[in-house]
Order: structure tokens, then sequence, then C-alpha cells
């Protein structure tokens, strides 16, 4: 069972997201909603759910703010931040203090059932929306297909121009075959080149690229 908490101040939403979540899967349970970023922290730090879905405009703190709070006690609790907008400065902070995601309200009932299952792989959960828009402003490549990321970075400039490609792609959320179609490379090849990439960048995961891609636009 997978225990979750919902936080919004907004009654009609929250109450349609709940009957929506416990409606189309029964391995989901509701165990509380709050109302204000205070609520949420005592909350979760209390009841310990597994998930958290937190509103990031509430009325006291705003929902990164009560991530924060709640991460800095228990980084066993998944937080998964919801918005109606695709705020960059959110988006970022929100993934600086450690949220493991970050998704549009628009989103439907089954996207946003398989991105809490998909927390259990460890993978960032964030609306491809705000991903292309991330990755886009981030980068300033003459190519309007293939985003080249700028060079201030010393570690980035360990990587090659191929590698530096593949980064962007696998950023903004691209999967190995489509890493491949794109460039017009065998699998194998974007596999080897993934591999070369995670160990001169010393990370394990595409989460942790997508953290990186996040340094590299905050800064």
């Amino acid at each position: 069972m997978i225990r979750i908490l919902l936080v919004d101040d907004q009654p009609l939403f929250v109450e349609s997201l709940k009957m929506s979540l416990e409606s189309y899967v029964d391995d989901f349970t509701i165990i509380g909603i709050a109302k204000t970023g205070t609520d949420a922290v005592k909350m979760a730090l209390s009841e310990k759910p597994d998930v958290v879905l937190m509103d990031v405009h509430l009325p006291d703190i705003n929902g990164v703010e009560a991530t924060k709070r709640i991460l800095d006690q228990d980084k066993t609790i998944k937080v998964i931040m919801l918005s109606t907008y695709d705020e960059d400065e959110y988006v970022r902070e929100s993934l600086r203090v450690g949220s493991s995601g970050y998704l549009l309200k628009d989103i439907s009932p089954t996207e946003l059932i398989a991105a809490i299952r998909a927390l259990q792989s460890g993978l960032v959960q964030i609306s491809p929306k705000i991903a292309s828009k991330l990755i886009n402003t981030m980068y300033n490549g003459t190519s309007p297909k293939i985003p080249e990321v700028t060079n201030r970075f010393e570690w980035f400039e360990t990587l090659t121009d191929r590698e530096k490609e593949i980064f962007g792609l696998i950023a903004t959320g691209f999967d190995n075959h489509q890493i491949a179609d794109k460039l017009q490379l065998a699998e194998q090849t974007v596999r080897n080149n993934i591999s070369t990439i995670y160990s001169k960048l010393e990370v394990k995961d595409r989460f942790e690229i997508i953290r990186l891609a996040n340094t590299i636009h905050y800064h």
C-alpha cells in the first residue's frame, strides 16, 4: 500500500484528486489532507507518508519551503510538487531542496498514478512541458534540433561534443531509443556513450543527470 498525503488549499481540487487516486487503484490510500505548508510539515513528519503531493502555492509558507523542512527531517519521504504554472524559479528550487518531481495540475489521473509508482525507481518526475522549457533555456547552441550546453562548467567540459548532445537529450527526457533515432546512431553506441557520461560525471542514473542540468541553469 502506498500512503499519500495531499497538500492543497483548494477544496474542490484536492477532493477531486483524492477521489481520482482512490477510485483508479486499490493500493493507494490517502492518509490526510493539509491546507497549509505548516500543517503539511507537521502531518508529514508525524504520519510518515510514502508520498506527499504538494501544491506550490499555499497560504503561509510555500510548497518548496514546506518540502525543504520535511526533507531536512526525513529524506525517506518522496515529495512531488503540483502546480498550475510551469514557473522556472519554483521548479529549480524544488529540485534543489530534494523534491522527487514537479508536475502540472492538468496531468491525467493515469499519468499521475504512473508518476507516483515510478518514484520507487528513483527517477525524477517532471512534466514534459516543464522539462523541455528548462532544458531549452539553458542551451545556447546554434542547432534548433540538438541542444548544446553552455561551456561555463568545468565538469561539463570533460564530455566530448557527442556526449554533450546525449547529455542534453537525456536531461530533456529522451530514452535510449529516441536518442539513437534523433542522432542516427545505433542503440548500443548510445548505451556506450551514456556509460561513459555516467563515469565521467560520477553519476549513476538519469535522475542525477537532470540534477546536474538544473545546476547549469540555476547558476
